[in-house]
């Protein structure tokens, strides 16, 4: 995580990396979430929950974006608070990143296989936090993880990142593959939209983009 570049390169021009650290504490959790959108695939995640750190491993691999989570919470009550609160962190971690949106793609997509499951997902940096999913799993846990809390976690991002958000679940009877490719497809899409273009402006007829998260 301490091997990032400086600075990265567009039409021989160099650019500020997209970075951010969010710092969240409450009676419940307690999270520190630093994020470059223009990294390298690196992650160091720490939550407690295994399962999870392996899915915010694939955001970062998936995403070429530098991670870096700790995280602590009550999970002696279970994974609800966590789980959703680094969601928060995340969102809030890309919103800041991203800045006034100005050059960005703005919109992405990726439909990813896993094993038997097939996950689309689609976003768009809109302003507009929301999520629209199909996503179900037919275990209620993968280790200690809650399955119903992989929409959770995207909906926290998406309202707080701003995101327009949709999962459609094509496939899958394993809820270890579609919860994996629903993170896997977040990464790509995400990757795609949140790319540099060039100074175009912002991508949109009203000249702003304003998240309200």
């Amino acid at each position: 995580m301490d091997k990032q570049p400086e600075s990265f390169s567009f039409g021989g021009r160099a650019r500020e990396p997209r970075k951010a650290t969010i710092q969240r504490k409450t009676g419940e959790t307690e999270i520190t979430l630093t994020l470059n959108l223009d990294g390298q695939g690196e992650c160091q995640a720490s939550t407690g929950i295994g399962f999870f750190d392996h899915m915010l491993q694939h955001i970062a691999k998936h995403g070429s974006f530098d991670l870096m989570v700790k995280a602590s919470g009550d999970l002696h009550v279970d994974d609800h608070h966590l789980v959703e609160d680094v969601g928060i962190c995340l969102g809030r971690a890309v919103s800041q990143a991203l800045g006034d949106r100005s050059g960005i793609q703005r919109y992405g997509d990726a439909i990813i296989p896993m094993d038997e499951a097939l996950i689309l997902c689609v976003v768009d940096i809109s302003g507009r936090g929301l999520l629209v999913e199909n996503i179900e799993t037919p275990a209620t846990r993968i280790g200690i993880f809650s399955a119903e809390m992989a929409p959770e976690f995207f909906r926290a991002v998406a309202s707080n990142a701003g995101l327009t958000l949709h999962f459609r679940q094509l496939a899958g009877r394993n809820s270890h593959h579609i919860i994996e490719g629903a993170f896997k497809a977040f990464a790509r899409a995400l990757k795609e939209a949140v790319k540099w273009v060039g100074d175009q402006g912002v991508p949109s007829t009203k000249g702003i983009i304003e998240s309200q998260g």
